[in-house]
């Protein structure tokens, strides 16, 4: 391995840890910024973020995002995204200049790009975040991901699920660990004001229209729900690709729900949607650990989701929440019908599930257990 260059000390001796991650501002994004301005009140670690410009980066929303982040002390670099070798480049020179002692690279292909990065500017200690449980490993890519492990002190995945898919790939054992994702538990804490039996009996599904998420067997289950007498209405909240909403949308108008389908977009409160309804449903190809579901959880609704890698072992069947195989209408609308006909049992399982978020996913424990993974390596 490279001998790394001399690094240069923070004022205070905290170890200055550089997080890089796709300006697309997805789960990966949160996750990383959640970690710095947690890591901004840490006596052992500095952090920095920097990120790869998207071409949702430089938007007016997102510029603000970043301008607070800054506000609050937070070091913050974008370096290009037009093109791997200019990323690359970019992030290496920033490296020089910054002398991090971790780089720790989140999500695909930052992570590739980040860590080649960091080898080749001398980066003492370069760590892999792992963000999803299905990414795009060609035969090439995930050569070069076991390569780099062998220069790696950290393989991380962001559930257990997600570990043993790193594992599966050909990554060292040895190397994995699994540090699930946390939330922000304060917005949140209004929920216990809203009971179950007092919201409306509807369905929330908050997640970007993309390839890995899964609308149409919701939205497939609704419409066996009105044949059965049950007319709950389904809100359907974030951006993402329009060719995916508008299939959506069109499913939605061949079906007659029109009636019962709102498509918000991006919603500005997130947290207020969830307490005001009463179930949750995560409709999904894969996943690493939903964000999604675990504000769902911690707002209090009875979740129910796909039975898929990432979300295994987050929610526990009949205590926690409800389990569907993957991509099965008929299964999620009988699950949904069962919340719809009893409320007593949504408003157990939102309960539950509450407090499995603020025992188990709160930022502050998941920044502990990463700042304890940084200090012994």
């Amino acid at each position: 391995m490279v001998e790394p260059s001399p690094n240069l000390p923070t004022p205070d001796g905290r170890r200055r840890v550089l997080h890089f991650v796709t300006g697309g501002f997805s789960g990966a994004t949160q996750v990383a910024i959640d970690l710095c301005v947690a890591q901004l009140k840490s006596t052992h670690i500095a952090p920095v973020l920097v990120l790869r410009r998207k071409r949702n980066t430089d938007s007016e929303a997102n510029r603000a995002r970043l301008q607070a982040l800054r506000d609050l002390g937070l070091a913050v670099h974008v370096v290009p995204g037009w093109s791997h070798l200019a990323t690359i480049w970019s992030l290496r020179r920033l490296c020089l200049n910054l002398r991090p002692d971790v780089l720790m690279a989140h999500g695909f292909p930052e992570h590739l790009l980040g860590r080649r990065a960091g080898l080749w500017a001398r980066v003492p200690k370069l760590v892999q975040v792992e963000h999803n449980a299905r990414e795009r490993y060609t035969r090439a890519k995930r050569a070069a991901a076991l390569k780099l492990s062998q220069h790696s002190a950290k393989l991380v995945g962001v559930s257990e699920g997600v570990r043993r898919q790193l594992v599966a790939l050909g990554m060292p054992e040895a190397l994995t660990l699994a540090i699930p994702n946390g939330i922000r538990l304060e917005r949140f804490a209004q929920a216990p004001a809203h009971p179950s039996e007092q919201r409306e009996p509807g369905i929330v599904m908050s997640a970007r229209f993309a390839r890995q998420k899964d609308p149409q067997t919701l939205i497939r289950a609704v419409a066996l729900l009105r044949d059965r007498g049950l007319r709950p209405t389904l809100h359907l909240a974030g951006g993402g690709k329009s060719s995916y909403r508008e299939a959506a949308e069109r499913l939605v108008e061949s079906l007659k729900l029109g009636d019962q389908v709102r498509f918000l977009g991006h919603h500005g409160d997130i947290p207020g949607l969830l307490i005001s309804q009463r179930i949750f449903v995560l409709s999904t190809h894969w996943e690493g650990m939903p964000l999604a579901l675990l504000e769902a959880m911690a707002a209090g609704c009875a979740c129910v989701a796909s039975l898929v890698p990432g979300v295994e072992g987050v929610l526990e069947q009949d205590r926690t929440g409800l389990l569907v195989p993957e991509a099965d209408p008929a299964a999620l609308a009988q699950a949904l019908e069962r919340l719809l006909r009893d409320p007593t049992l949504a408003a157990s399982l939102g309960a539950a599930a509450r407090q499995r978020a603020i025992d188990e996913h709160s930022v502050e424990l998941m920044t502990q257990r990463y700042e304890a993974m940084l200090l012994s390596l």
